[in-house]
């Protein structure tokens, strides 16, 4: 099976790690290997795009036995933004320049007919300006935050509920045993997905996400009141993104240039303030890149194989500047505008989020349905 207009594309993984990142490389190079395509591989974002000794090619003995396989084989990176690079000035300062131009000129030179970028809203937006300058690309959505537009879901959230998940449930143990509160962090960024997820399969008792700024009392009453029912422990669930109301979500440290703010350090605060209101003993822990590492779930491996393999398909097609996107049961297209036009966080109003109130589990608000 050929293609007239493509003979070889390029394949890159940018913005963090996700599992199910080596699954969708697997499908992608095996789907061109069928229509005749040579695949090369981008390796850390776009870098090789500008320092091209970081190209390589995949073929069958690349992607053998990689499905189940974390993290990537091409490597990744958090500041391959090609429209805004640092760079360090003679002065020891940094600033940014656009070397988009010279990316554009290396993929002519390497005799490139399409990208196809796997990443997050920032990928995407990258993917997007790409576009525009007459790059064919296809973007293929990840992040375990699951916080991309367009996509029900994206790869990497189902494993990184999962993990979270699993912790909460061993946790119940040793707080019942010491009777002690823990409160554990989860990622997320901005979107609560996974803090509400792993806190509902986990059997939290409160989770605290931003999209509902959280009142620290309510919080403690809702522990206090599990106390006088003989229930002398707690499990909080809190997002990194979470945020107190009126109050500013946690960073870790300045700004770097090139790269997100870094957020984390919330669910020690919630736990200082429980202790302090409560008496109680309150331990934290920090689930951190736990979230992204490892095997992936099988759920997240064949949603990963369904977008590699639709990407190549779409490009075949003859589309560009679009994303590949899970509208069950089929594998669609929404252009890339739309899949970073806005944040897909947690609706208020979804079923979600009222199954965890008829649970009762305690979402830091002073919800009228609530009995703390």
């Amino acid at each position: 099976m050929t293609t007239d207009k493509i003979r070889r594309i390029a394949v890159n993984t940018g913005g963090g790690d996700a599992p199910g990142l080596n699954a969708v490389l697997r499908a992608i190079v095996l789907s061109s290997i069928r229509r005749g395509w040579e695949v090369v591989g981008i390796q850390k974002g776009y870098a090789g795009l500008l320092d091209t000794s970081k190209i390589e090619t995949l073929d069958h003995g690349r992607v053998r036995g990689i499905t189940h396989l974390g993290g990537t084989i091409l490597g990744t990176a958090n500041k391959g933004d090609p429209f805004e690079m640092p760079m360090k000035l003679p002065d020891g300062t940094e600033t940014t320049i656009d070397r988009s131009d010279e990316l554009v000129e290396n993929f002519h030179r390497l005799g490139l007919d399409a990208i196809i970028a796997i990443g997050g809203d920032g990928s995407m937006r990258i993917a997007h300006r790409l576009a525009e300058k007459g790059i064919p690309i296809v973007g293929v959505p990840k992040t375990i935050d699951n916080d991309l537009a367009g996509t029900v879901v994206t790869f990497g959230f189902d494993t990184a509920v999962m993990v979270a998940t699993e912790a909460v449930g061993r946790l119940h143990s040793t707080a019942e045993a010491h009777e002690r509160v823990f409160t554990v962090e989860v990622m997320g960024r901005y979107a609560g997905w996974i803090a509400l997820h792993s806190a509902i399969a986990g059997g939290a008792d409160v989770a605290l996400i931003p999209e509902i700024p959280f009142d620290i009392d309510v919080v403690c009453r809702k522990i206090m009141s599990r106390e006088a029912r003989g229930r002398r422990f707690s499990l909080v669930v809190v997002a990194e993104g979470a945020r107190p109301i009126g109050g500013e979500m946690v960073t870790r440290g300045p700004k770097e240039l090139g790269r997100e703010i870094r957020l984390g350090g919330c669910a020690e605060q919630v736990a200082g303030q429980i202790t302090d209101r409560t008496g109680k003993e309150t331990r934290t822990v920090v689930l951190g890149h736990l979230q992204r590492g490892g095997t992936p779930t099988a759920r997240d491996r064949v949603l990963a194989l369904r977008f590699g393999a639709a990407a190549v398909r779409v490009l075949a097609e003859g589309q560009s500047d679009v994303m590949v996107a899970l509208d069950p049961p089929l594998v669609k297209t929404v252009p890339l505008t739309e899949a970073t036009s806005r944040m897909k966080t947690v609706p208020l109003d979804s079923d979600t989020v009222y199954t965890a109130r008829e649970l009762g589990i305690c979402l830091g608000d002073d919800w009228e349905g609530a009995n703390y």
